[in-house]
């Protein structure tokens, strides 16, 4: 049955839905180590993390949206070839290669080894048992697209809030020390430096795929004219953006506080382990275990569901289903036994990626300006996928010193984004080139 649009409580639980998958456990533990390290800087430090790790998401959601579902269709206005073969890339890389299996170990790893014996921490079997149950329930979610919305909006979100939530509130209301020093690049460029780490999420890819996610969401629910359903994307995409605010926000004065009573830690995962501990004594552990393990398991769902339903429309006589085991089956093996080998191949390929899907994103919201021309894609894409991949080569252990030297010339490459300026050239170029065509 058609319907118009989607009331308030069906907008909120499909902007909720949109939270949970985006809510992994690295955004967990990534704001106690920020915290830590910024100090008496924290609020411009997460001023910085905010824009990036929350501002390229939302416009990623909203790009989706405007273009009407999926990421080939922006990708294609480039090159129908360069739009099939990039989308699959990324879709590859962030899903059954590289995102999906991680969810299962990393869940593993915080949520349940904690509370093994060393033996059976040092046996493979409880890794494969819990691996096998946890995809397992991930497929039994994703089984059905239309139930996403009911099945995470409704259930998953609710409970992970309430586990978050018991972790900020404890820590506001009997903090478990000062906020001390900043350090090291804290110390001078806590934006920059905050700001860097937010890009480094690599949220804005997973915007991408998890905006064909939210489209069919709404288009299950009867919705079918374009402008309601950017409307509603844009009003999930705000609530989403507002929950990962407070999550970071909450997570990052946790760390802040944490120091007097933990030290200096090397990794987020340690801090917020400890925190817990110290505010709710062993049940903190129990806690943290509850968040990353919901955490993880609505990621995994969310990554299965979108890469079944793009392999499914790009080729349909395999059912959505099929995919929906082909997928979670690899990532089970993966977990297990292939990991760290699919790590150092997809890691390089994220970062050559990276870059060229923020591109996309930018130029897809006003190249409408200028007849949408190829020209105002492919210069900058061009000039920017020749930096990234090199980066991404470098970070495969393939380095080309001369080509390296001269890329470290290039303003930011050191910091990462050497790939802005060129692609900022490019798209000038592209868009005098595109109204010269169409005078």
């Amino acid at each position: 049955m058609e319907k118009k649009t989607l009331t308030l409580n069906e907008s909120i639980t499909i902007g909720l839905m949109l939270f949970a998958l985006f809510l992994g456990a690295g955004n967990i533990i990534f704001p106690p180590y920020l915290g830590q390290l910024a100090g008496d800087n924290i609020g411009i430090a997460l001023v910085g993390f905010l824009l990036t790790g929350v501002g390229l998401p939302l416009l990623g959601i909203l790009a989706i949206a405007k273009a009407g579902g999926d990421l080939q269709t922006i990708a294609g206005r480039v090159h129908p070839i360069f739009g099939i073969v990039f989308t699959a890339i990324v879709y590859m890389a962030i899903g059954p290669f590289f995102g999906i299996p991680r969810t299962g170990t990393v869940a593993y790893e915080i949520g349940i080894a904690p509370f093994l014996s060393v033996q059976q921490q040092a046996s493979s079997l409880p890794l494969f048992l819990f691996t096998l149950l946890f995809f397992t329930i991930a497929v039994l979610f994703a089984s059905n697209p239309t139930k996403l919305v009911d099945r995470i909006g409704k259930i998953l979100t609710p409970i992970l809030i309430v586990v978050i939530g018991m972790l900020a509130v404890k820590s506001i209301l009997t903090p478990m020390g000062s906020i001390n020093a900043p350090v090291g690049t804290y110390t001078t460029e806590p934006f920059f430096e905050s700001f860097l780490q937010g890009y480094l999420t690599m949220d804005a890819i997973a915007a991408l795929v998890f905006g064909i996610v939210i489209i069919q969401a709404i288009r299950a629910k009867g919705v079918t004219d374009k402008n309601v359903i950017l409307k509603t994307t844009a009003f999930a995409g705000a609530i989403a953006a507002a929950g990962l605010a407070a999550v970071y926000l909450s997570l990052g004065y946790i760390g802040v506080t944490s120091v007097d009573a933990i030290g200096l830690q090397d990794n987020g995962g340690s801090i917020i382990a400890m925190s817990a501990r110290i505010l709710y004594g062993d049940f903190g552990g129990i806690i943290l275990a509850a968040a990353i393990l919901f955490a993880c398991l609505t990621t995994a769902i969310g990554l299965i569901s979108a890469s079944a339903q793009f392999s499914n429309k790009i080729y349909p006589k395999i059912p959505y289903i099929a995919y929906v085991l082909i997928f979670a089956a690899f990532s089970t093996a993966a977990a297990n036994v292939g990991l760290t080998q699919l790590l150092a191949i997809s890691l390089p390929v994220l970062l050559a990626i990276y870059p060229l899907a923020i591109v996309l994103v930018i130029l897809s919201f006003f190249d409408y300006a200028f007849g949408r021309k190829p020209f105002v894609y492919i210069i900058p894409l061009m000039l920017t996928g020749i930096i990234s991949v090199f980066d991404g080569l470098r970070a495969a252990g393939i380095e080309f010193q001369a080509i390296d030297a001269l890329l470290n010339n290039i303003p930011l490459h050191e910091q990462g984004i050497g790939w802005l300026l060129p692609a900022a050239i490019g798209t000038i170029m592209g868009v005098f080139i595109a109204r010269r065509m169409m005078k």
